[in-house]
């Protein structure tokens, strides 16, 4: 978006079906002010966009000229949209004459989307002779067509340099797992009688929470007063219900569902996470104590 008054000014222009008749008498009203226009034609709204989005992208370092874009479709919406995908690239849709002033006042608009359903040809012309002739951080509608103060002006200048940052800062990766997300950046309290343990919980009656067990950390045999379901999300452990006599080993996106006062004891092969939701208040009764678990565990060839 350089504001070089002396690049010579190019307008590639393109429309769908629904703005085609618009941008046909758009183009000749540039060709009759001795502008250069590339005039790609017709086609869907999005192919349009996209073409006319690209040139004006990968034009918008040149030295030489500056090339802005016309774009026309039924309401102009969707082709704006389209062309505002690239980088260096700022499409607005403007409706009347104001619009194109503050569009270029404001945004330093290089992209201007008509519409063709709705705007008539001499509105169009005024509205793209405004688009053609306003300069950046010029009064405007806006600004009750006063010059802008200095401290907007500053803040204008800096959009420059800001906008062109927009999606291209790494932003910070959100696994898929919407469970895990809601973990993200939790404080977790330790589980103070089970080493290794921490947890947050996230819902009262019924209570959820999500726990975390570093690898090695064992579970004394406990049970529960209410049944509880288990999703892990990452890493393994190995659950053995000593009620029913029974052993599940569990990975990530597995299951399991322990009823109340079922005595249970577990062991954790892998720094391990796992979403928990009890059927009532959170408790814990030890039926052992680490000792006689770690004892047990070190015969059972899990």
């Amino acid at each position: 978006m350089s504001q070089n008054a002396h690049r010579r000014l190019k307008i590639v222009a393109g429309a769908d079906p629904f703005g085609c008749a618009l941008k046909d008498t758009l183009v000749s009203h540039l060709r009759s002010l001795d502008i250069e226009v590339e005039d790609l034609d017709t086609d869907n709204y999005y192919s349009v966009g996209e073409k006319i989005g690209r040139i004006v992208s990968l034009a918008a370092d040149s030295p030489e000229t500056e090339v802005r874009g016309l774009v026309a479709c039924g309401t102009g919406v969707g082709v704006s949209i389209f062309a505002n995908k690239f980088p260096g690239v700022y499409a607005a849709v403007c409706l009347t004459p104001s619009d194109a002033i503050n569009a270029r006042s404001i945004n330093n608009c290089n992209v201007i989307a008509v519409a063709g359903m709705s705007t008539s040809p001499d509105t169009a012309i005024e509205t793209l002779n405004n688009f053609l002739n306003t300069p950046f951080k010029s009064p405007c509608p806006a600004s009750n067509s006063e010059p802008w103060p200095e401290n907007i002006q500053t803040f204008l200048e800096g959009s420059l340099t800001v906008l062109p940052k927009i999606g291209t800062t790494p932003q910070p990766s959100l696994t898929s797992c919407s469970l895990c997300n809601v973990a993200a950046g939790r404080d977790f309290t330790p589980v103070e009688i089970i080493p290794g343990g921490s947890m947050k919980i996230v819902r009262d009656l019924p209570t959820s929470a999500i726990v975390r067990f570093t690898a090695g950390s064992i579970e004394p045999a406990h049970h529960h007063t209410h049944g509880h379901d288990i999703l892990v999300m990452k890493g393994r452990k190995v659950v053995w219900n000593l009620t029913k006599s029974e052993k599940f080993e569990l990975g990530v996106g597995d299951f399991l569902f322990t009823p109340a006062e079922d005595v249970h004891r577990v062991k954790y092969l892998e720094d391990t996470e796992f979403f928990i939701r009890w059927d009532g208040g959170w408790d814990i009764k030890l039926d052992e104590d680490l000792a006689t678990a770690a004892s047990d565990l070190e015969k059972e060839p899990y």
